[in-house]
């Protein structure tokens, strides 16, 4: 017999042992074939702008602990199975939407119980190829896998007791016991396999083959004479490639851009990296995001305190907020040459808009294992 898996009603799930239909509260919902809705794919190759500076360039499969299409299968399930949180309502893809490239449109992320954080999901799309293993706003997670396992223990994120409680969870889903067994060789449910998995799917999600990367590929024709002019400002004396650069356009460091700072007070609504670390340097920095897809990405920074990216762009321009531990990248006094006109913020977003990618679209699975 095929596996069959049920999409979710409320939060009630099904096993069916046969038959094709099951009802909850007097609707008839149809059971799905989990693995012809759910087919193994091949590792995706990383599209064109995508795989670092190797010639030829990287691969997935180039990682000291590889994707292969079965945990990848695997982790988008979980990525996506709200039965991670405490209450059945929080799936990572719940702040990390798909459509948004892997981010949400509040300026906080909202955990169970309508619980808002104090930052915005930031998107992970190309996170395979980071060129500093610093994972979060601040951070603390030294790899994707330890990133994936962090929301779930969260009290205001998913709002499990402890780690064990989450294997407990998915271990009793009789059928997720195949598809562990199917990608680590015995159907054992650890933690380590569940954020392994999910990690897995998260380095497949990636972000390339923009208008800018046929441009610099030598289609001339792919950006506009605005994104051209803005292209230009981002890596002259706009300087925005200080920070932004790389095939994924950031450095993977933190610096300090006065977000969140109270004149008044002389604090951080928020310290940042400060809280990891606990040097006097890193207060208020946090980790430069990619800038790719980020037309997709608004509200901005770690607070979503910017609504757009005109805003963004003018912040930058007058050189941050003042505070003591502002980054010198971005102190006015190392940035005189700035002061854009309306024009040239303009074309630094027509920029950043052509920066916009492929390959990392997903959907919702069309059911789960049950």
């Amino acid at each position: 017999m095929k596996p069959l898996g049920l999409k979710y009603v409320g939060l009630t799930t099904v096993l069916l042992a046969g038959g094709l239909m099951a009802c909850f509260d007097g609707h008839a919902v149809e059971a799905v074939d989990l693995e012809a809705a759910n087919p193994l794919l091949p590792i995706p190759d990383p599209p064109l702008g995508i795989g670092g500076e190797k010639n030829p360039p990287a691969t997935l499969l180039d990682l000291e602990n590889p994707p292969t299409p079965q945990t990848v299968r695997l982790g988008r399930w979980l990525f996506f199975d709200k039965r991670l949180s405490a209450d059945n309502t929080v799936a990572c893809a719940s702040c990390h939407k798909p459509e948004n490239a892997f981010s949400e449109t509040t300026p906080v992320s909202t955990g169970i119980g309508g619980q808002k954080g104090g930052r915005k999901a930031p998107s992970f799309t190309n996170q395979a190829w980071a060129t500093l293993p610093h994972f979060f706003w601040d951070g603390r997670a030294a790899s994707l896998d330890e990133q994936a396992g962090g929301p779930m223990t969260n009290p205001i994120e998913m709002g499990q007791k402890d780690h064990s409680v989450v294997v407990a969870k998915i271990a009793a889903i009789p059928g997720y016991a195949k598809y562990f067994e199917e990608s680590f060789g015995t159907p054992e449910v650890t933690i380590e396999r569940i954020t392994k998995a999910i990690a897995d799917y998260e380095r497949t999600r990636m972000s390339g083959n923009s208008a800018w990367d046929r441009y610099v590929a030598g289609d001339k024709s792919a950006l506009s004479d605005d994104a051209k002019k803005g292209r230009t400002l981002f890596f002259g004396n706009g300087f925005c490639n200080n920070c932004h650069k790389g095939p994924n356009l950031t450095d993977s460091d933190f610096h300090n851009l006065g977000v969140g700072w109270d004149e008044k007070t002389q604090t951080f609504a928020d310290e940042g990296r400060y809280a990891v670390t606990q040097e006097e340097k890193d207060k208020g920095a946090f980790k430069t995001p990619s800038i790719r897809d980020v037309s997709k990405r608004a509200p901005y920074m770690h607070d979503g305190s910017m609504k757009t990216l005109e805003e963004v762009v003018r912040f930058y321009s007058k050189g941050g907020t003042p505070n003591p531990y502002l980054d010198r990248k971005i102190d006015r006094r190392f940035a005189e040459q700035l002061d854009f006109t309306d024009a040239q913020v303009n074309q630094l977003v027509r920029f950043m808009e052509s920066l916009d990618g492929e390959g990392y679209r997903d959907t919702e699975p069309a059911a789960f294992p049950q």
